[in-house]
């Protein structure tokens, strides 16, 4: 298998763990402002939080795109995942926000059923 063929497996593998994270944060999102604080919610937030810690240890890179600069040479945001570049570039930026914002609501959900 040549580099091109090999960069595409891992761009496909990549958008899927994106899109993953997606359904993971925006459950979170429901959750909280449904004042849905159950199992899954947790679990999720579990799943964040390892993202982040394999964020931490691969200092601030993913590990997918650590992978995908194997196969390519490229400089863009977006070589590794099926993305807009814009996206690709503020993509932790943008989770990370709605992250925080999810755990505002979910504290506020919290400290009301006091």
């Amino acid at each position: 298998m040549d580099n091109a063929a090999k960069l595409i497996l891992v761009k496909i593998l990549h958008t899927i763990i994106w899109l993953f994270f997606n359904i993971v944060i925006f459950y979170m999102l429901y959750a909280a402002v449904a004042n849905k604080l159950d199992k899954y919610l947790w679990a999720c937030y579990g799943l964040v939080f390892l993202e982040g810690t394999i964020l931490i240890i691969f200092k601030n890179v993913c590990p997918v795109t650590l992978l995908a600069s194997n196969y390519s040479r490229s400089k863009k945001d977006n070589f590794d995942i099926y993305l807009p570049n814009w996206l690709a570039r503020f993509n932790k930026q943008i989770y990370i926000s709605i992250v925080v914002i999810i755990i505002f609501i979910t504290i506020y959900q919290l400290s009301k059923a006091k």
